[in-house]
Parts: C-alpha cells; sequence; structure tokens
C-alpha cells in the first residue's frame, strides 16, 4: 500500500488528482489551501454554482460564504477532525451542496495539533454523489497532504545551492558553478556567522524558519550580495566581499543587540573570518559550529565570538572533551590530594592551581591566596608527597593543570548535566 501511495504521488499534481477524485467520487472539485485559496480544481459543467465560479475567478472563496462556514463552525471541524463534512445547500445564497475534508501534513498525523494545509471540496452537480465519494475524498486527503507537503518543504533551487556551499547536502559541489548561480566571486575573502538561539533565555519559542527569514533580511540589509541558510536549529550567514573584520564583528554584535532589545530573541554568533574563497566555507561551517558546541559561547560575556579568540578555548575544551569521557585517562591520584582537602579542612589544591596559574612564581601566588610564601613552599611539598609528582617537571605539571581542569569542569556542571 505505501508503494502504490509513492507511485500516486510521484504521478500526479493537484490539477490531476481533483480531476481523479471528481470522476470517481461524482461532482466538481476545488482544492484549496489554509488561507481559502484556490490551488487547483477539476472541470466544471453547467451545474458549477456561483459560489465554484467566483472561487475559480477570484482564486478564493466569496467572502459571504466563508462567513457562513465560520459561522457554521466548519472551519473549526475541519481543524479538529479527519472526517469529511456533508454542508448543505444554501439556496439564499444559490450553494449547492458540499462534502470537504480537511488536508494535513502527514509528518504530523500524531501530533495533537497537526497543521491544516488545506482542504478538498466536492460539489455536488445535478446527480447524487457516488456512495464512496467520502473515503475517496479522504484518500485523496492523504495524497494532497503528501503532495503540497512535499512542495513545502522541498528546497528552491537556489536554497540547494547554498546548502551545498556552506556543506549541507548529500554529494560533492560544485564550487564554480554554485558561485555562478548565485552570483558570487568565487576567490578573494568571504565571512562566515553562525547564529544560534540561546534556549535557556528565549522567553518565547520561535521556529528556526522564522529565525532564518529575521536574519536574512537583516544579513541582506547590510549586505545585498550576502546568502543565508537554515539548518537544524541554527542559521548560517555567507557575508562575500566583506570590507574589514571588526566591521562583521560590529555588525553581528549590534544585530544581536537590537533583537534582544526590539524581539526579545536571545542569540550567540561565532564569526569565520577571513575565509580564504568560497571553497573553504564548508570547512569554516564546520568550525563555527565547534565554537557555539563549546563552553565559550555560553558564556554571557563572549555572547559574539571570532575564531581567532575562542581557537584556543574551543580546542582545549574539545580535548577535555575526550579525557573526560574516558575514565583511564583519569589520574588517581589527584583523587587523593582532594581527599586529603576533605579530610583536614585544607586547601592543597587551591594552593596548587594558584601556583599553576602563576607559572611557579611563588611570590605572585602567595600574594593572590594572602600567605607567605615559606607557608605557600610547605603547602607545594606536601603535594607532590601526596601525588608523587615533581611541580618542577614540566610533564608532570602538564598533566596536572589538565586533571585539575576536568575537576573544575565537573564541579561546575549542574547535578543532571554531571549525572
Amino acid at each position: 500500500m505505501a508503494g502504490e501511495s509513492e507511485l500516486a504521488v510521484a504521478d500526479i499534481d493537484l490539477f490531476g488528482l481533483a480531476q481523479m477524485v471528481a470522476q470517481n467520487a461524482g461532482g466538481m472539485v476545488s482544492i484549496e489551501d489554509a488561507h481559502s485559496h484556490m490551488l487547483a480544481y477539476s472541470a466544471s459543467d453547467q451545474t458549477a454554482d456561483q459560489l465554484r465560479v467566483l472561487s475559480i475567478l477570484g482564486r478564493e472563496g466569496p467572502r459571504d460564504y466563508l462567513t457562513v462556514l465560520r459561522r457554521w463552525g466548519v472551519f473549526d471541524r475541519l481543524r479538529n477532525t479527519d472526517e469529511v463534512i456533508d454542508i448543505p445547500a444554501h439556496e439564499e445564497l444559490n450553494i449547492k451542496r458540499r462534502l470537504v475534508v480537511g488536508i494535513r501534513h502527514p509528518a504530523d498525523a500524531t501530533a495533537r495539533a497537526p497543521r491544516v494545509l488545506g482542504a478538498i471540496w466536492l460539489q455536488q452537480g445535478d446527480r447524487p454523489f457516488n456512495p464512496d465519494a467520502a473515503e475517496i475524498l479522504r484518500g485523496a486527503s492523504a495524497i494532497a497532504g503528501r503532495l503540497i507537503s512535499r512542495s513545502l518543504d522541498a528546497p528552491s533551487t537556489e536554497a540547494l545551492l547554498i546548502q551545498r556551499l556552506f556543506g549541507m547536502a548529500q554529494g560533492a559541489v560544485d564550487v564554480a558553478m554554485v558561485a555562478t548561480a548565485l552570483n558570487l566571486p568565487r576567490h578573494g575573502p568571504v565571512a562566515v556567522v553562525a547564529f544560534a538561539l540561546v534556549a535557556a533565555e528565549q522567553p518565547t519559542a520561535i521556529e528556526p524558519t522564522a529565525l532564518g527569514n529575521i536574519l536574512r533580511l537583516r544579513a541582506s540589509s547590510f549586505r545585498g550580495d550576502s546568502v543565508t541558510a537554515t539548518h537544524g536549529d541554527r542559521v548560517y550567514v555567507l557575508l562575500p566581499g566583506y570590507r574589514s573584520a571588526p566591521a562583521v564583528t560590529a555588525w553581528t554584535r549590534q544585530l544581536i543587540e537590537q533583537l534582544a532589545a526590539k524581539r526579545s530573541l536571545a542569540l550567540r554568533a561565532a564569526i569565520a573570518c577571513p575565509v580564504d574563497d568560497l571553497d573553504r566555507v564548508a570547512a569554516a561551517r564546520g568550525e563555527v559550529d565547534r565554537v557555539l558546541d563549546s563552553a565559550v559561547a555560553t558564556d554571557p560575556k563572549a555572547r559574539v565570538t571570532t575564531l581567532a579568540e575562542s581557537r584556543t578555548a574551543v580546542l582545549l575544551g574539545e580535548l577535555l572533551d575526550v579525557v573526560g569521557a574516558r575514565a583511564e585517562l583519569h589520574d588517581p591520584r589527584l583523587r587523593a590530594l582532594l581527599d586529603y582537602d576533605r579530610k583536614h579542612s585544607a586547601s592543597l589544591r587551591e594552593s596548587v592551581e594558584t601556583y599553576l596559574r602563576a607559572h611557579g612564581e611563588v611570590r605572585n601566588a602567595a600574594a593572590a591566596l594572602q600567605v607567605h610564601p615559606n607557608t605557600l613552599r610547605y603547602r607545594l611539598r606536601r603535594v607532590e608527597e601526596i601525588l608523587g609528582m615533581d611541580l618542577g617537571d614540566p610533564a608532570d605539571r602538564l598533566l596536572l593543570e589538565i586533571q585539575l581542569a576536568l575537576h573544575r569542569r565537573a564541579w561546575a556542571r549542574p547535578p543532571e548535566a554531571s549525572a
């Protein structure tokens, strides 16, 4: 059955579907979108009423009849039921009997509030409807749902080219062809900016497509030749031929501030600039994604960050991810130091961390800790005894710094994140 349905969708369009339903259900068919705009219709005969004629000529139903349908609750029923609705004739408006069924997005079949894509209307002619007209309409509704949703969900040719340029679509990309089609310079520096919503600070939900539309308009205002793509919950902007990297950063920061003030949208952004040419755009998108995936982008003070500013933090964070995910790379000696602090109400961990941050300068570290240098030297000797490490050895110091960074990360996470 599924194979037959797919074949039906592949072999027919909405006009063909309307004609097929008219022939099998008996009557004249109109297919409308969710706003009562005509999408397709079957052939009419001399029994077509005024509603059908005006709807075809005006591409939407007359307002008087739409008002009657609302008063009768027809549109509410179309939103809330999959059943075929029988609408009686309306003699005053010279409108004949109709059957109507809603069209829903097939992906929302189990949703509590499925998207209504439109409706199929069947007007009675000079003969009664065929006995199985309701069943035929239900089947046509499923096919129309796939046809309309496929049209809505399928990217345009331009959108597909942009997705390929950003490395979002399957298969190899001919950058030269894409550049020609989009009228973009093939060579020369470009900027890639990735935007993401800060979910924890978002007062109201917004669809990624809607966010993409907002950012596309703003980017086009900044540079008329910009291109924008939405992928998942992120929006990517390509700025070819920009004037300066600081100008791109300033625009991005100003945009985020304006959208926060005027639309209550909390965004963060990562910037790759300069990107040598269009061949490097897909790789640049991967790099800005890494920035947005890192802890750097969650810092409220760094709502806008560039690859140059964040590369060290991003790489270090990814290294800690690798080490943190492998228990055998956790040094058990650090646990002995933490246990000692807990049992003796000591602060050896804090002392050695301050010493390492001071690059081994005892006097500077002691001043930061507000203790005498000799006191700090004693503590550091105890650290070496407990850990079995030599703080004068660069390898031991590097390993200890990594293990302490893992401990700080685990301590900073909320309980549910570290569980």
